[in-house]
């Protein structure tokens, strides 16, 4: 038996056939636009993506030939979001993308609800979510609005839109809906009181079902959907003991994600977001997590801010190759964890206008945002391992061993590069039999003392405090 993996994510769409020992037999990969039509919008166009959902899933199935494919599973970018039409299922928005902050006037204005909302979905009102970009959208859109009105609207983010094109239902999975601000993780269900601030009538949300669960069969085929997932709860998963309680681990692609599972029950911690890991019928699992808005895509945003081509920016070999005492802190995309700020300049200090420099800040950046989350699990009690596992497009020597330096403890590196995909499969295997899921470190990180570590870190500090950026909380 086969299975098909699809790995949606903010830049291109990913499709793998893994063979019943876990092992990717092909694998393709198709590119889509981002669109920023003004500062802060940002949104990529359903319609491309789905197509090239469509296009992968048919050439897994041709690829496996005579092999039964046996299941698909999806892991999907969390925070986009779009309306389409409930019969038609055709977008009636584009994707609004999570790296989109156009709502930050609508978070302004319900501040006073920031503790209560927090309390409710275990993440912070930011526009970034569900709840703020859909009062954003309406508020704007009148004919947009009436149509909702009249029942004829589905409201909800991109894998909803993505199972409904491929399935003929429209579903959303609780792992993505905790990114909607309008789900009680308490409860496992949507909250009326947060629906009726966003103003979302519960006939425009689609069904809320678990991770694992019967979705539909695929492209008129009698090939099953079976599991759908955030794509930073599929990479914890993929790594190894992901789906044990207390496993830390850190992802760093587009966009970057340190991840702790909580266990069975919602933890909410003050500058993280809390979510679900993994649920299926009778089980839910838990994680808190830490979102880094601006990993590799910090590094597309210097080429163009440095006039460095692509083929020429070679972040890793030019941020070994240099240091510098001089803090970045990367505005563009604004922060997330644990700072929660919208889109603002970037902010250079102490940098000289050596291009290796601003890189280097730049990389130092990411770990300096990921030492602040893993300080607020350790801020409410939560005891930590030495040891991080580590995986993901960004995740290179020069970032490894300074997060190796900084956090003081152990980085392994997954050999294994679509920890994503892997941790999909993981789940589409769950139950079946054969599945041989081990992985190995190819490379390990230890901390060394470095005299200036201590002070680069006072300095970060300093700069978030001066440019009063410092800890969202309740």
């Amino acid at each position: 038996m086969n299975y098909i993996v699809i790995d949606q994510g903010t830049s291109s769409t990913k499709a793998f056939l893994f063979n019943s020992k876990g092992i990717p037999i092909h694998q393709n990969s198709i590119k889509h636009e981002l669109f920023k039509p003004k500062p802060f919008h940002i949104e990529s166009d359903p319609i491309q993506i789905v197509r090239a959902v469509k296009i992968l899933l048919e050439e897994m199935i041709n690829k496996s030939g005579d092999v039964i494919i046996h299941k698909v599973g999806m892991a999907v970018q969390r925070s986009t979001f779009l309306f389409w039409g409930k019969n038609t299922i055709k977008p009636l928005t584009r994707a609004i993308s999570w790296q989109d902050t156009r709502a930050q006037n609508i978070v302004e204005n319900i501040e006073n609800y920031r503790k209560e909302i927090w309390e409710i979905t275990g993440a912070p009102l930011s526009p970034h979510f569900g709840g703020p970009k859909f009062l954003f959208i309406t508020q704007n859109n009148k004919f947009l609005r009436s149509q909702i009105d009249k029942g004829n609207v589905f409201f909800g983010p991109l894998s909803a839109f993505i199972i409904h094109s491929i399935t003929g239902i429209a579903s959303i999975d609780n792992s993505i809906a905790c990114r909607t601000l309008l789900y009680d993780i308490n409860k496992g269900k949507w909250s009326n009181f947060l629906l009726d601030l966003f103003q979302v009538p519960k006939k425009c949300l689609p069904r809320l079902v678990p991770i694992q669960y019967k979705y539909g069969n695929i492209l008129k085929t009698k090939i099953p959907l079976c599991t759908v997932i955030g794509d930073q709860q599929a990479a914890l998963i993929g790594h190894q003991g992901g789906l044990a309680q207390h496993s830390l681990s850190a992802n760093f692609g587009t966009s970057g994600s340190i991840l702790f599972n909580t266990g069975t029950k919602p933890q909410i911690i003050s500058g993280l977001i809390s979510s679900i890991l993994y649920s299926e019928k009778n089980k839910t699992i838990f994680m808190v997590e830490g979102t880094i808005n601006a990993c590799n895509s910090i590094f597309y945003h210097l080429e163009k801010t440095l006039r460095i081509s692509h083929n020429k920016m070679q972040w890793n070999k030019r941020a070994n190759a240099t240091n510098t005492n001089g803090i970045f802190i990367p505005g563009f995309n604004g922060l997330a964890a644990p700072y929660w700020k919208t889109g603002f300049r970037d902010i250079y200090i102490d940098l000289d206008d050596d291009p290796n420099q601003i890189i280097r800040a730049a990389m130092e950046s990411i770990v300096f945002l990921a030492n602040d989350i893993i300080k607020c699990l350790g801020n409410a009690n939560i005891k930590l391992t030495k040891k991080i596992t580590v995986s993901g497009g960004g995740a290179r020597t020069s970032l490894l061993q300074f997060l190796a330096d900084v956090t003081e403890k152990e980085i392994n590196h997954y050999l294994v590069k679509d920890q994503t995909a892997t941790g999909v499969y993981i789940l589409l295997n769950i139950n079946d039999s054969n599945g041989d899921n081990a992985h190995v470190f190819d490379k390990k990180f230890f901390p060394k003392k470095q005299y200036n570590i201590v002070k680069k870190k006072e300095n970060w500090l300093k700069a978030i405090k001066k440019f009063n950026l410092n800890l969202s909380s309740f």
